[in-house]
């Protein structure tokens, strides 16, 4: 049962990038636990991805969120939260609050990571923006 119903966003102001990313984060997550959390500033950058939130996996994967910015468009982590209580407990979802500014990374006792994003589709819609998702087996 997913505690954060989809949030429904302004046709003008998102194309459907966030609810996108989000279900990204779900696909590489849930059915796992995280490991550790750390912000990773010395990832390769390109115009478009800078930093971003290494989450390693109890099977050793690492999942990589990376900040995405394009001239006025951006998507970024300002703030994570790793709840240590509950990473024992297996992820069974990712929800979003306050109109994808908050996302939570839940389980069934509760959210295992919380993340504070900051977030602009610029001028709708000709940048790009949206977490970039990447995946790196062990």
């Amino acid at each position: 049962m997913n505690p954060y119903p989809e949030e429904v966003l302004d046709e003008e102001e998102d194309d459907g990038t966030m609810p996108g990313s989000v279900a990204a984060l779900a696909d590489t997550v849930v059915g796992h636990k995280i490991v550790s959390a750390e912000k990773d500033h010395d990832l390769p950058r390109s115009y478009w991805a800078g930093a971003g939130l290494r989450l390693t996996l109890d099977n050793g994967r690492q999942v990589i969120v990376r900040d995405t910015s394009d001239c006025c468009a951006y998507t970024e982590i300002e703030a994570f939260l790793l709840n240590p209580d509950k990473v024992d407990h297996v992820i069974t979802g990712v929800g979003t609050t306050d109109e994808y500014t908050k996302w939570h990374v839940y389980a069934d006792a509760g959210d295992v990571l919380e993340l504070t994003v900051g977030w602009s589709s610029g001028n709708p819609f000709y940048y790009g923006y949206g977490f970039d998702i990447e995946v790196e087996d062990a």
